[in-house]
């Protein structure tokens, strides 16, 4: 029989993953606790790149240099905009809105921080975890304000990322 839906069922450990389980930490210039304001975000693409060799005709293709792509957040902002400030000044920090300058250093180190992605099981049991390594904010969107809104405002923050990797549950970070 081509189908059969309980071998399709059971396949599925524990029902599947749920992207509705993670949480999200931020570590640079002063983020404050992003644990509970990340509403959305995700493993963003890595893509690995081919060398192209012509030999008598043929194209063999080797492994290259690998792409990470830009990973974006989205925040619910507070009343005191404490993770929204926090941003802006990291990026003021990075080049000065009026002087185009750096305050930070030229160094990557002095203006980039790390990220952590932890995923979790239906029971609360942590499945894994991504940690981001160099990252800095390249955009922080607009927030939308309208007088028959009824909502609580958030906002998108893009960040530049040198590299993700992935840790199974349990392992430590480094």
């Amino acid at each position: 029989m081509p189908f059969n839906v309980n071998e399709f069922k059971g396949k599925l450990t524990g029902g599947g993953a749920r992207p509705a389980l993670f949480d999200v930490k931020i570590y640079g210039q002063g983020v404050p606790s992003t644990e509970f304001h990340a509403r959305a975000t995700q493993i963003p693409q890595s893509t690995l790149g081919q060398v192209i060799v012509p030999y008598f005709g043929r194209q063999i293709k080797l492994a290259g240099n690998r792409v990470f792509d830009d990973w974006t957040v989205t925040i619910i902002n507070d009343e005191n905009f404490e993770i929204r400030n926090a941003l802006e000044n990291w990026s003021a920090k990075i080049n000065q809105h009026i002087g185009n300058t750096n305050t930070l250093g030229a160094a990557k180190a002095s203006y980039q921080g790390t990220a952590e992605v932890t995923q979790y099981g239906q029971e609360g049991d942590e499945k894994g975890k991504y940690l981001f390594s160099g990252i800095f904010p390249t955009a922080i969107s607009p927030i939308d304000l309208a007088w028959e809104a009824e909502a609580v405002e958030e906002f998108t923050v893009t960040f530049a990322i040198d590299y993700w990797q992935h840790f199974e549950a349990g392992s430590t970070l480094s």
